[in-house]
């Protein structure tokens, strides 16, 4: 089961229309944790060390610490970004997908774009 780590800034439309699809899914806010406002470095510590795939609408900064983490061999549960002029349907389509399809552990060490 993947189980997702939602960027401070995550789109609640997509949140709650995945969870009108998925009730089941497993899915934390940033804002729910004690990372509301920390930098994206801690936000990915955090992820990894709890084993939740990052999604996030941040592509000018997060891609960056992502990828430096997986230069340094620093373990990274996943971040899949989600462009923020995507349609909402259409994200919620490509993550149910990634949920009916994949196991959490086939996004270790992984970055990812939508749309699929």
């Amino acid at each position: 089961m993947i189980r997702f780590l939602l960027d401070e800034n995550f789109n609640g439309k997509i949140v709650r229309g995945l969870r009108a699809r998925r009730p089941d899914v497993d899915m934390i806010r940033v804002q729910d944790t004690d990372l509301l406002g920390a930098d994206d470095a801690a936000v990915l510590e955090w992820a990894a060390r709890e084993g939740r795939v990052l999604l996030t609408h941040d592509l000018d900064t997060m891609t960056r610490y992502a990828d430096e983490r997986i230069a340094q061999g620093l373990p990274l549960a996943g971040v899949i970004f989600v462009r923020d002029t995507l349609a909402i349907a259409k994200v919620i389509e490509d993550l149910l997908a990634i949920l009916g399809a994949s196991e959490g552990s086939e996004w270790e060490n992984r970055i990812d774009f939508l749309p699929l």
